[in-house]
């Protein structure tokens, strides 16, 4: 992998881009994994959705792209399409349990 410096041109930055959201994707892959399993250990709708730890999650989301120097906002609201879509993923699996 070619640190940003590194490259040379437009392909060599287009092709560590692709690198690190294919690397991206297959960690969200692995998250949605333990989604699914942690729905075995739910007892009701109200802890798959479990609202309070979704808010401190964004929370603490905000504050890990603030020291990695990314908007909070935009951080924010790209994990609460995410967490949102797996809740409503988790939420079939827990009903189909």
């Amino acid at each position: 992998m070619k640190t940003p410096d590194e490259c040379e041109n437009m392909t060599d930055i287009r092709t560590e881009i692709d690198n690190i959201d294919h690397q991206v994707i297959a960690l969200l892959s692995q998250r949605f994994g333990y989604v699914k399993a942690a729905s075995k250990f739910k007892t009701s709708e109200t802890s798959v959705k479990a609202p309070e730890r979704f808010q401190a999650m964004l929370q603490q989301r905000r504050v890990w792209a603030q020291e990695e120097g990314l908007n909070p906002d935009v951080i924010e609201k790209m994990y609460s399409d995410l967490v949102n879509y797996f809740i409503e993923e988790e939420m079939q699996h827990w009903q189909n349990k």
